[in-house]
């Protein structure tokens, strides 16, 4: 193997051919292991949601943000709740506004088909700065 052929007299090296493989597959799946995935995730909701099952949609929200996951909130919309989109706004904009901390917005309300949803990023705080030290 030519180690730097741009030298006078070029440099070779004697090696063991399949050890020579092995080391390069065994780089490749470590440099595999260290890339970062793009996770999103969907968190599903209904228009006539209740107070109690959207705080804890939230707080599911919240969670997957902290993990580093986009999460796509999802208003599923049937029969004459298509008549009213704005009350699928208005349950949007509410998770919206209490992830405001940790996420940003990465995609205003769009409807597909028969729903409406919008993608949360995390912002780019580091998990821990939300909550204030003391």
């Amino acid at each position: 193997m030519e180690v730097s052929p741009n030298q006078n007299p070029p440099v070779v090296k004697l090696l063991d051919y399949g050890r020579f493989k092995f080391m390069q597959a065994k780089k490749a799946k470590e440099a595999k292991r260290n890339q970062v995935k793009n996770v999103q995730r969907e968190v599903r909701l209904r228009p006539k949601i209740g107070q109690h099952d959207i705080e804890s949609k939230i707080r599911k929200v919240k969670q997957l943000l902290n993990e580093g996951a986009k999460v796509k909130v999802t208003v599923m919309l049937r029969g004459r709740e298509n008549q009213h989109p704005e009350i699928a706004v208005k349950v949007l904009r509410r998770v919206a506004e209490a992830v405001a901390e940790e996420a940003k917005l990465e995609k205003a309300p769009t409807v597909e088909q028969r729903a409406m949803s919008i993608v949360l990023a995390p912002s780019g705080r580091p998990v821990g700065a939300a909550s204030g030290s003391k």
